[in-house]
């Protein structure tokens, strides 16, 4: 028979550091268990011995808990490198990145999200206005560098940005996240144009 985990108390209207520890090791042990199609605040709440009120009231749907949760693995997982040269960073930020969607649950669940926002305008929202600016703010560092260097003119940081991060979802959708190293070489030197 299993039992119900102990209700935690509540503190008000402060956010209790030990109810969102549970809620996030909740959220990622589901997220390794069932992907994102088979997560839900509900079953999260009752791993983490949370109240589904308090948890909406701090991510209001399963896109934005995933988010929380995604860049807290990916940020831990993948350093943004400084390596001197866009080339190298982005070839040593890719792999990194890659290697993250392939094995880290966060990461191999990224595409659920990403799908959802396709018929959910909550979940298109919440990756549109919440993952993008703070999953972005990291890599724009490397372009940033790079046009301090004067690799290319600051004026295109965004719009080479832009062109990176579309590269990298179209290996992500395909599933195509193992590319020999002299393709992938070649692509990322192709983008440093």
């Amino acid at each position: 028979m299993e039992t119900k985990p102990k209700r935690r108390a509540s503190i008000g209207a402060r956010r209790s550091p030990e109810t969102e520890a549970a809620v996030k090791a909740a959220a990622r042990e589901l997220l390794a268990e069932k992907g994102y199609a088979g997560f839900s605040i509900e079953e999260v709440a009752r791993r983490a011995g949370a109240g589904k009120p308090t948890i909406y009231r701090w991510w209001p749907n399963k896109a934005e808990l995933f988010i929380a949760i995604y860049g807290v693995e990916k940020d831990a997982a993948i350093p943004v490198p400084d390596e001197g040269s866009l080339r190298a960073d982005l070839l040593r930020y890719t792999r990194d990145l890659w290697r993250f969607w392939r094995e880290d649950a966060a990461g191999r669940v990224f595409r659920g999200l990403i799908a959802e926002a396709q018929t959910s305008e909550t979940a298109l929202a919440a990756l549109r206005f919440k993952f993008m600016p703070e999953r972005l703010a990291s890599p724009r560092r490397m372009f940033v560098r790079a046009a301090e260097r004067g690799e290319f003119s600051p004026d295109e940081i965004d719009d080479r940005l832009e062109l990176w991060v579309g590269f990298n979802w179209l290996h992500v959708l395909t599933d195509r996240l193992s590319e020999d190293e002299p393709s992938l070489s070649r692509k990322i030197e192709l983008l440093c144009r």
